[in-house]
């Protein structure tokens, strides 16, 4: 195989796993919608979608879908971790579909949630097997939040490039890495905080002030690639060092997004 062939081969593979890696990430986050699938006693299945994020500039709906208008129902909420007795709202009915809403929150505030089903005749059936739980945040400017999504991206794709050059050619690999430190830097270490003080008022909640797993991977990855940089410059033989920092890279991006994120204490908040 020629070096020109052999090159695009390896940005595929890169492109690959990347992909991949955005896919599981994205889809095993706590952001990702709850989705239900109900059998009821009546015979129906009922396919329900349930948020689990809300920017906290409305209340936020929650909708079922159910033809059959022997069934009405309620919605059950409160605020996550607090003092707080359940508190119940009736779904309206509109045509086929039964909702309410959640009270707005502010940015980081949690409640958690469930919607019931009754049936004219007796007998509740929770649409959930456990409450669902709805984070909101506040909106994030595209101009902020599409190239914090492009840097992270790109870095995360020249990540997976510079692991896999380092196992072909290891000689000609830390510009790769030197181009995925910038990308992570400007995107994880720059932008993502500003991304973060909009849509959760801080700046930064990882350690030391707090224990936001988005930001105690990013300063991790972003260690790493120091390291793998730093020890290449001053031995010559960074290979393997590469290679860990890609590794690494890649591990702490499949721990899904936003776990242990920002989270509003309401047992110090009022009322």
């Amino acid at each position: 195989m020629d070096r020109l062939n052999k090159t695009y081969l390896l940005w595929i593979f890169a492109a690959v796993i990347t992909l991949g890696s955005v896919v599981y990430q994205r889809m095993t986050g706590p952001s990702y919608p709850v989705r239900v699938n109900k059998t009821l006693p009546t015979g129906e299945t009922v396919k329900s979608k349930f948020r689990t994020t809300y920017e906290s500039v409305s209340d936020a709906p929650v909708r079922v879908v159910i033809t059959n208008h022997d069934y009405s129902g309620r919605l059950e909420w409160r605020r996550l971790n607090s003092r707080d007795e359940w508190s119940i709202t009736p779904l309206s009915r509109i045509g086929d579909t039964l909702m309410a809403s959640l009270p707005m929150q502010p940015p980081a505030g949690k409640l958690e949630y469930n919607v019931i089903l009754s049936l004219q005749s007796g007998g509740d059936i929770r649409m959930a097997s456990e409450p669902v739980v709805i984070r909101f945040k506040g909106p994030v400017p595209v101009g902020i939040l599409a190239p914090h999504v492009l840097f992270m991206f790109c870095s995360m794709l020249l990540a997976t490039r510079t692991g896999l050059q380092a196992l072909a050619r290891p000689n000609e690999t830390k510009r790769l890495a030197m181009l995925t430190a910038i990308l992570l830097f400007v995107g994880g270490l720059i932008l993502g905080p500003i991304v973060q003080k909009y849509a959760f008022g801080a700046f930064w909640t990882g350690w030391p002030f707090g224990h936001d797993l988005t930001d105690n991977k990013t300063a991790l990855a972003m260690l790493m690639w120091i390291i793998a940089i730093w020890r290449d410059s001053r031995t010559g033989k960074g290979r393997w060092w590469y290679v860990s920092a890609t590794l690494v890279h890649l591990l702490v991006y499949l721990i899904p997004h936003s776990v242990l994120g920002s989270e509003l204490d309401y047992t110090d908040a009022k009322g």
